[in-house]
């Protein structure tokens, strides 16, 4: 391994991603196109902005993406409490909350180091 993908919350994000992608092939077929299609592409978002950002090699366009990496966590986050709301995350997939939780807790973290 090497770069972006030795970050640790690289790595988490990426888990996040494949949770998510199991949990929402449980979601109604008439949801394909919306909500799951929704849910999946900002999931995929956060890995993708946070090894786009490292790779630029700039400590400002790294912020940005990072910046942009929680705000695709914030909408995924969102959309996952709406599918709650609706009834379509069984108990054992609402443990997807606690690991977005995790990757925005370590973006933080992260977009903290990078300012100091």
């Amino acid at each position: 391994m090497h770069g972006h993908m030795e970050l640790v919350v690289w790595q988490k994000a990426m888990d996040l991603v494949m949770a998510i992608y199991k949990v929402t092939r449980a979601f109604p077929k008439e949801e394909l196109y919306g909500l799951t299609s929704q849910i999946r592409r900002a999931a995929v978002s956060v890995p993708s902005n946070i090894a786009e950002g490292h790779a630029l090699k700039q400590t400002q366009a790294y912020m940005r993406h990072l910046a942009i990496a929680s705000g695709s966590l914030a909408e995924l986050q969102t959309q996952l409490d709406i599918a709650s709301r609706l009834g379509y995350l069984t108990p054992e997939a609402t443990k997807v909350l606690g690991q977005a939780d995790e990757v925005g807790r370590m973006l933080a973290g992260l977009r903290r180091s990078l300012k100091a």
